[in-house]
């Protein structure tokens, strides 16, 4: 598997990111939804990866920079084919050594409370992720989640 700085402009990538957002408003309603879109996504206080195999697309992570010590997670997705293959794992494990090298001390991230969530929150709690308030701009929300896990 490789996990490069993807641009966001191959059509494999929106398409993957497309999926994710619909999903993300099947399962949650419109004011919970803080999924972010491709133009979004290109902002530069967002970094987006994307992880392949060959020239095969296996998922994508993007953090946003919330302060000079702070990152948020955003807009993690495994294809359907890749799921339960390692790929979130290895694409969690490399953002979060990225995080670490540049200095970062605390990641945070925002997820869905509903039963289409739970393999997500099960991964982050793997990872050393706890529950936490809202934080950056979030608010308290009964569809929305927040976990947080300082870094070494």
């Amino acid at each position: 598997m490789e996990i490069i700085v993807d641009d966001l402009s191959s059509g494999k990538v929106i398409k993957l990111l497309e999926e994710h957002l619909s999903d993300m408003y099947i399962n949650s309603p419109p004011e919970s939804v803080h999924a972010l879109d491709v133009d979004s996504l290109k902002s530069p206080e967002i970094t987006f990866f994307s992880c392949w195999v060959g020239d095969e697309l296996q998922g994508c992570l993007a953090i946003k920079q919330v302060t000079s010590e702070h990152i948020e997670l955003k807009s993690m997705r495994t294809l359907n084919t890749a799921r339960k293959s390692g790929v979130a794992s290895h694409l969690l494990t490399h953002v979060m050594s990225i995080a670490s090298h540049n200095g970062y001390r605390r990641v945070s991230l925002e997820t869905g409370t509903q039963e289409f969530f739970k393999p997500a929150r099960n991964l982050y709690e793997k990872f050393g992720f706890s529950y936490c308030a809202p934080f950056a701009d979030y608010k308290e929300d009964a569809h929305s989640c927040f976990m947080t896990r300082e870094l070494g």
